[in-house]
């Protein structure tokens, strides 16, 4: 009966804490409307999620949490740096090629994700065997090392915590 009610708990509760920040007011109100929102959203949109990610290493998806908003922290300094003191002849802008090794397409959707978020790399586009992603770094002088980069902080993760 619970799982019926609440078919994707983790999305009610986000849809709560969203509807919550979008109003910008705590009150009884906003929480019954949002608990609303969070029951009938996920319940609506249930049948078209049959198989549903596990995420099997929760501690794991904390860690990815936390290391990619750090990165996001450092990037926003790093690009903000070239931004305003690199002329426009110093910035080595490259395609970088990014293999996979993830098969999951959630898993792969939260990677290129997590590249555009990041800012100064943007995910452009992933092969059509789902097999690499191609990313647009806006400085480097290290194509392989960003793509190392990749690998090692977010696609290890994502494979412990989606495979």
């Amino acid at each position: 009966m619970l799982k019926r009610l609440m078919p994707h708990p983790i999305l009610s509760v986000a849809l709560v804490l969203v509807w919550l920040m979008l109003v910008n007011h705590v009150s009884l109100g906003n929480l019954l409307l949002g608990a609303i929102l969070a029951l009938v959203v996920p319940a609506l949109t249930g049948p078209y999620w049959p198989n549903r990610p596990k995420v099997s290493h929760p501690f794991v998806a904390i860690e990815y949490v936390l290391v990619v908003l750090w990165d996001i922290v450092v990037a926003n300094i790093q690009v903000a740096m070239i931004i305003l003191f690199k002329r426009n002849a110093d910035i080595r802008s490259r395609w970088v090629t990014v293999p996979l090794e993830l098969t999951s397409p959630e898993a792969i959707t939260v990677l290129a994700g997590t590249i555009t978020m990041t800012p100064g790399t943007v995910s452009a586009m992933l092969s059509a065997d789902g097999s690499c992603i191609l990313v647009h770094c806006l400085h480097t002088d290290d194509p392989d090392g960003v793509r190392d980069d990749i690998k090692a902080r977010y696609e290890r993760r994502l494979k412990e915590i989606f495979q």
